[in-house]
């Protein structure tokens, strides 16, 4: 094995956040396997990681006055980040023969343990113009480009770890159904070893389903990858579509039905996304295992700083955020408030709409998709108005890009520069471009809530609110996701009550029940106790710390999976 430890943990991901810089990721999805793979490293756990290079990224957003959102590729220095390796492998696509190159990656832990993360790449001399393009844009194209880019992860992706080296492989961690195709890849190689061709046994899916995890996140059925039979027959070629049909597929290929059906191990990412998925997916023992975030990562400098001085193995060891309720809650404000700071600093500047760090600031930020209703907060301007007189003024900060081809979701940000233009004398309203890791730190570390309201049940878990956790910020939230375990009533935050809203049946009479239900919570309890009960406040930050950030983050995460997945 040489410098390769006996056995690694593979990790696939159709996408990781590791870096503000290397646009390889759209959201929660990409962020979520960047904090595992930081933990990991951290952590000492032999582990790689696969995914693909995006040389023109997940767009840059334009936003002009009224809202409107243009895309436009994301140009970066490849080189000035990823080491170039000579490892070339082939793959098999619509009959022809594409060329992957490898790029690395290390992500050195806090003991200098490093984890090598691989992105493929065929933008290659040799490899036709079309082809060329296949590894350019993260989600882009038509189901043809989409399933070339997962026959390039999941087969070539296992290929380019063999060529490396890497022959002792304990487990392939499947991070969404994207790497299904690495299944196929495995049972060729079985095969192969064994001098056969076609024989696929039940004893030979047992052996391949011992060596693979998957991770499944999302409870909305069209996030699950489908490709048609003549598709997938025609991309995958006659052998390997062979395989995958002995893998239970039939007339087509569903991505997360082959992982599931070939995987020793899998989960959802939060209890409750967990008993979704074995309503979604009946007979097949699905675990839940709940995200967390990279706590050194997501803290905010000023709460980094403080975290330092009174908890020096918080980096090493988050769970001894638990004693942040002995900090002295002038600290834990002063910190606050030179994080707020920072961000409005940032807003003022971008925004030009003058947020005063006295005023209760309220933090959305998200993929804009019509099910995680950025505009909630927004449905009556008027109560939303009547309660800033009353109670206090507030001002709210929105970020988010949405999907190139999610026309609703580019209706949403209109939406709300529509609003922002109405209200903008009473309650000033920020929404700021390009939403990515840096101003998602910055957000989660300087807003007074962390605002989140999804359609239930279809938030999986939701870091945000986490990373948010990491940096004192309490939630008002949506019982769904992972705030269904965080959640205490005035302790970690609030919910929005959506039992009250039981047995409503229509989107429009729902989003107005969970609208009311904002504004009493906001009313009666967020801000009078932001307003005049600043004490009970620290202390809900205090608690929110604590209780939160101390158990939802990825070393939490990780050492789960090591134990209930990996061993």
């Amino acid at each position: 094995m040489g410098i390769f430890p006996k056995e690694v943990i593979a990790y696939f991901s159709m996408e990781i956040g590791l870096d503000p810089a290397i646009p390889t990721y759209s959201g929660g999805l990409g962020v979520l396997a960047g904090d595992t793979i930081r933990s990991a490293a951290d952590l000492e756990i032999p582990m790689v990681a696969v995914t693909l290079l995006y040389r023109q990224g997940y767009y840059f957003q334009n936003l002009n006055e009224e809202g409107q959102q243009s895309e436009e590729p994301y140009r970066w220095a490849i080189d000035d980040y990823l080491e170039l390796l000579e490892t070339r492998v082939v793959v098999e696509l619509n009959g022809r023969t594409v060329h992957l190159g490898v790029w690395r990656y290390k992500v050195t832990g806090i003991t200098g343990f490093e984890v090598p993360v691989y992105f493929l790449d065929t933008a290659l001399p040799e490899n036709l113009a079309e082809d060329q393009h296949l590894t350019d844009n993260l989600y882009g194209g038509d189901s043809y480009y989409r399933l070339c880019q997962e026959v390039v992860l999941g087969i070539g992706g296992f290929k380019i770890l063999r060529a490396l080296g890497y022959e002792q492989i304990k487990r392939f961690h499947l991070n969404e159904g994207h790497a299904a195709l690495m299944i196929p890849a495995l049972i060729h190689e079985t095969l192969v070893k064994r001098a056969q061709t076609a024989y696929i046994t039940p004893d030979l899916i047992d052996e391949i389903r011992e060596q693979c995890v998957f991770t499944t996140h999302t409870p909305v059925p069209a996030g699950h990858d489908q490709f048609p039979e003549d598709l997938a027959a025609r991309v995958l070629g006659p052998q390997r579509w062979h395989i995958v049909k002995g893998c239970g597929q039939n007339d087509h290929l569903n991505m997360t039905a082959l992982a599931l059906h070939c995987s020793r191990f899998v989960n959802g990412v939060a209890m409750k996304h967990g008993q979704v998925s074995r309503n979604m997916f009946p007979g097949y023992p699905i675990n839940s295992i709940t995200n967390g975030v990279h706590a050194a990562t997501w803290a905010s400098l000023p709460f980094q700083k403080l975290y330092d001085r009174h908890l020096p193995e918080w980096r090493r060891d988050p769970f001894s955020l638990r004693y942040a309720i002995s900090i002295p809650s002038d600290e834990i404000w002063t910190t606050h408030v030179e994080a707020k700071k920072l961000l409005l600093k940032h807003v003022n500047r971008v925004a030009n709409v003058g947020f005063d760090k006295d005023i209760f600031t309220i933090g959305f930020a998200r993929r804009v998709t019509d099910y995680k209703r950025p505009t909630l907060l927004l449905h009556d301007i008027e109560r939303l108005k009547s309660i800033t007189q009353k109670v206090g003024p507030i001002q709210i900060v929105f970020a988010g890009k949405a999907h190139p081809r999610d026309q609703r979701g580019k209706e949403l940000i209109r939406e709300i520069h529509a609003t922002i233009k109405i209200i903008e004398n009473d309650i000033p309203i920020a929404y700021l471009p390009n939403y990515d890791m840096a101003l998602g730190k910055l957000l989660c570390g300087g807003v007074d809530v962390w605002l989140n309201t999804p359609l239930p049940p279809l938030e999986a878990s939701g870091t945000s609110g986490m990373k948010a956790a990491v940096n004192g910020i309490p939630s008002l939230s949506i019982l769904d996701g992972w705030w269904v375990e965080g959640h205490i009533e005035g302790i970690t935050g609030w919910c929005i009550e959506d039992g009250l809203c039981a047995g409503i049946e229509g989107r429009e009479p729902l989003d107005a029940c969970h609208a009311s239900a904002l504004y009493a919570k906001l009313e009666e309890g967020v801000l009078p106790c932001f307003y005049k009960d600043r004490n009970r406040f620290i202390g809900i930050m205090k608690d929110v710390i604590s209780l939160n950030g101390a158990f939802f983050n990825s070393h939490r995460m990780l050492t789960q999976y090591l134990h209930q997945a990996y061993r």
